[in-house]
């Protein structure tokens, strides 16, 4: 009784994170139906192409944004199983203050599984860009129980690849989740008069070990120099203040928006 665009219609919705109910109601379309379709279409429509369950396995066609979007999910990202669905949700969470930083992301996933839609779920004070794929631990195979900073994250050889590829982009979703760039004050006296300066500092903030390392790592690929900065009880500060190693950040990264 209905076509597949309007089948696939109601699915997206559903994608969206909306109830059966008020998708029900939106489209008149019953409950069961739409529960139907999601056990009969939704599989089908999964089952797209994914890059690392072919045959021969090979890396994102977008790899510049599968880095970039690599980078995020390292900082604050998360996958989580879905039962109804028989998939896996990526959600990345961005701060409502940084737009741009939103759409980027938005973008990044889009381009890594251009078949899967896209969601933003409001939440306080941040945004959860949200997509829903079998494949997303195929993507990031980092994906495990309990918390990254309390099981192992090493980079597939793949990912690696990508990576020493893309450095600016891995280091742009690092600092883009967990990042970033501010303006520091120092005082000084200059000819007996008290003098303040003001430069700009970039901060790396995580509390795993492996994804600090893998943000130095980067850093020295690129020719940034870092150093360790006043660690809190839980987390590790990593800063680049040197004005040439600032300078080389702001040409590639820049402030987010």
């Amino acid at each position: 009784m209905y076509d597949i665009s309007t089948r696939a219609h109601a699915l997206s919705l559903v994608a969206q994170g909306r109830s059966l109910n008020s998708v029900s109601k939106q489209t008149g379309i019953s409950r069961y139906a739409i529960r139907s379709w999601q056990t009969r279409i939704e599989p089908l429509s999964h089952k797209a192409e994914c890059p690392r369950c072919e045959q021969v396995p090979q890396p994102p066609k977008d790899a510049g944004a599968y880095a970039y979007l690599l980078g995020l999910y390292l900082g604050d990202g998360c996958l989580s199983k879905q039962p109804r669905r028989r998939g896996y949700a990526l959600r990345i969470a961005c701060a409502d203050a940084w737009p741009g930083l939103i759409a980027a992301c938005r973008d990044a996933v889009k381009a890594v599984r251009p078949t899967n839609s896209v969601c933003v779920i409001q939440r306080e004070g941040c945004v959860m860009v949200t997509s829903y794929s079998h494949h997303w631990p195929c993507m990031f195979p980092q994906h495990g129980p309990g918390k990254k900073h309390e099981r192992p994250i090493l980079l597939e050889p793949w990912q690696q690849r990508i990576v020493d590829a893309h450095p600016w982009e891995f280091l742009r979703g690092l600092i883009h989740s967990d990042g970033c760039r501010i303006t520091n004050w120092t005082s000084r006296t200059v000819g007996g008069e008290r003098k303040r300066y003001e430069y700009p500092r970039y901060f790396f903030t995580n509390m795993s070990t492996d994804i600090l390392r893998l943000y130095t790592d980067t850093l020295d690929r690129v020719g940034v120099e870092w150093k360790p900065a006043r660690q809190s009880r839980r987390a590790q500060n990593i800063s680049v203040a040197r004005k040439a190693s600032v300078a080389l950040m702001d040409r590639h990264i820049g402030p987010k928006y």
